[in-house]
């Protein structure tokens, strides 16, 4: 994807500290990072996969933090810390650039996350990250954190590399924040209170919607896209699908991102439409 050069003007970017030990963060559900992670451990201990992932959910759910974020270092130092770190930069300016106006006309107030990226771990307003959970969303701060080196992981253990395939992630958890801003996430966290066996199912639809902003992203960026990028996409989709993740023995009903089919439909429907309302099927229940 031909991204434009970042501009820290319209971004705003910080330096993680590496104090984070304990796996929280990420407003109550982990992240693709996670899974992956958990999967790979339950496979090499022998422990079930599923009921790894609801271990490191409830963890999760259990952290609280400050919010507070190690370091100040000058933002265009961060962001050209390696070429990952500048990519996300410029995806960063591009997501801003693209939503900003959409909120507007919707007469919605819009505030641009912050994008944390970090070694080894981290406090974030969700409480302590570390690089092992992957990118995440904390609502908590409204933002977004990344260990970088998790690229390389998603490319040489689950076959999804590529510019877009990383971008794409990226575009997700920015989603997390479009729901954050809209109220979306709110009335999830609600209904799922109120229907706590239902609480996956919710969750599911939370990260398709999240998948489908992403490929609105794209299609609204259509014109940055080149020849391969969009399968690109779909193979990191189709890789962090939660029965891919488990090598198909997941139960369904534990399910909590949506299986592979199913987020790559997602992706590929926003890409299509290239129209925010294309993914508000995926709260049709409300």
């Amino acid at each position: 994807m031909r991204l434009n050069p970042f501009n820290t003007d319209n971004i705003r970017v910080r330096q993680g500290g590496d104090g984070g030990r304990f796996p929280g963060g990420g407003g109550g559900k982990v992240g693709c990072g996670t899974i992956v992670i958990a999967i790979l451990a339950a496979l090499i201990f022998g422990v079930d996969p599923a009921q790894m992932i609801g271990q490191l959910e409830q963890g999760q759910q259990q952290t609280t933090g400050s919010g507070q974020v190690a370091g100040s270092q000058n933002e265009t130092a961060i962001c050209n810390q390696n070429a990952y770190a500048a990519e996300g930069c410029s995806a960063l300016d591009s997501l801003n650039s693209t939503w900003a106006p959409l909120f507007r006309q919707a007469g919605i107030t819009f505030r641009d996350p912050t994008l944390t990226y970090y070694t080894g771990g981290t406090r974030s307003g969700c409480g302590s990250a570390q690089s092992a959970m992957g990118p995440f969303y904390c609502p908590g701060d409204e933002g977004i954190y990344i260990d970088t080196a998790f690229f390389n992981q998603m490319e040489r253990q689950m076959g999804a590399g590529g510019d877009f395939a990383r971008v794409y992630v990226m575009a997700h958890e920015y989603g997390h924040h479009i729901q954050k801003l809209t109220g979306v996430a709110g009335q999830i966290r609600s209904a799922q209170q109120q229907n706590p066996r239902a609480a996956n199912q919710l969750q599911v639809r939370m990260e398709l919607q999240a998948d489908c902003y992403a490929g609105v992203w794209a299609g609204l960026n259509r014109d940055k896209i080149d020849r391969g990028d969009l399968q690109e996409g779909m193979r990191a989709a189709n890789a962090i699908g939660d029965d891919t993740l488990t090598g198909g023995r997941g139960n369904p009903e534990n399910f909590t991102h949506g299986t592979s089919q199913q987020r790559m439909d997602a992706l590929r429907s926003g890409f299509e439409a290239a129209n925010d309302t294309v993914c508000d099927r995926y709260m049709e229940f409300r």
